[in-house]
Order: C-alpha cells, then structure tokens, then sequence
C-alpha cells in the first residue's frame, strides 16, 4: 500500500545507551507511548522516583495520557527544544546506526510482522553485539548490567603488559580505558513541574 508507515517507539537508557523498550504501530498515539513506557519500567524495574524522560514535541509524548503515566510513575519529562535540531544526540547517534548498518532494509517491510522481526534483530545486536564507541568499546548490556569495569580493567592489562614486554613500541601511556562518567542530556534545560503534569492531565 502507498504511503503506509509504521511508527516505532522506543525507550533508550542514556547512560548505557541500551535499548530498553520498544513497539511498532500502524498509528502514533499517546495512548502507545504511555504502555510502552509502563512496560520499560516493569522491565527495568523502576521504582525511585527522579527519572527523568526526554523525547521530542511530538503530541503523542505530551498527551494527557501520557502526562499522567509519567506522573504515576514518577518519572519527570523532558522536551526537546523548538529549533535544536541535536539536542538529543544519543537519540540521533542511535537512528544513524540503525539506518546505516548493512542489513537495514532497501524495500518497504512487507508487513507489520516483518517489520517487528527486523527491529527486534536490530535490538539484539544493538544491545548485545555491538561495541559502541561512545561507551569505550563495551555492549550497551555490559555497560547497562554494570559489567563494563571488570571487562575494561582487563583490556587495561593487557594493554600494560604490552608495554612493558615492549616499551620501544610505546611513545607514551597506554590507551585510556576508564570506564565513561556520568552522563548528562541538556543539564540546564528546566522540566516540568509537577503542578503543570498535573494540569496537563486532568
């Protein structure tokens, strides 16, 4: 059919950039977005309040139903910025994988099944397999699971014990493999208020 789309959702962790929910439909509603957002928290399970959820303009992210799940949740939203077109880059960095990889599609799905079966594939590989840059070279999961040190401080010694069988090989130190800090999406930008989600909601 001509100018079908179908709409993905998804829920990424900005810390370890896993991917950690997702859902295609035929339609963008705010009713979709919120039972995807209880479902990642199920998963996840979130239950002290502070989270914070960041996402575009999009009416379906700022319905009142999904005001109010958030609101039950304890989860705090965040917007991008009108005319920012990078304000959310982890979001951006994760789109450009998944549009650039080898196996994404050169035809339409076929049907919304196929199209769920390529994502969820995606999804796998993306948290599972690949070894992000942006995380010193670790999987979203081992960094989302809290493995990434153990795994880090063996590259570190292997590194060291390069050096120093060979230190005419090394003009300086060895790669940097700390574990990547905290991080941060937009830290100025003010959320909303809890009286304003409340009034959104009602």
């Amino acid at each position: 059919m001509t100018g079908l789309f179908y709409r993905l959702y998804l829920v990424m962790d900005i810390y370890s950039r896993k991917i950690v929910g997702w859902e295609i439909h035929e339609n963008e509603t705010a009713e979709n977005a919120s039972l995807l957002i209880r479902k990642a928290c199920l998963a996840e399970g979130v239950r002290e309040k502070g989270l914070v959820l960041h996402s575009d303009n999009g009416s379906p992210m700022k319905g009142a139903t999904m005001l109010a799940t958030l609101q039950r949740l304890g989860v705090v939203p965040s917007f991008s910025r009108p005319s920012v077109s990078n304000d959310n880059p982890y979001s951006e960095s994760l789109f450009g994988t998944m549009k650039y990889t080898p196996a994404f599609p050169s035809k339409p799905f076929e049907s919304l099944d196929a199209a769920r079966e390529w994502v969820y594939g995606f999804v796998h590989w993306y948290n599972e397999e690949h070894h992000h840059s942006g995380i010193q070279f670790v999987t979203p999961a081992q960094r989302h699971s809290g493995v990434e040190r153990s795994i880090l401080a063996k590259r570190d010694a292997v590194y060291q014990a390069a050096k120093q069988r060979n230190p005419e090989r090394w003009s300086r130190g060895t790669r940097n493999w700390e574990p990547v800090g905290d991080v941060w999406l937009n830290p100025e930008n003010d959320v909303f208020e809890e009286t304003e989600i409340k009034d959104e909601a009602a």
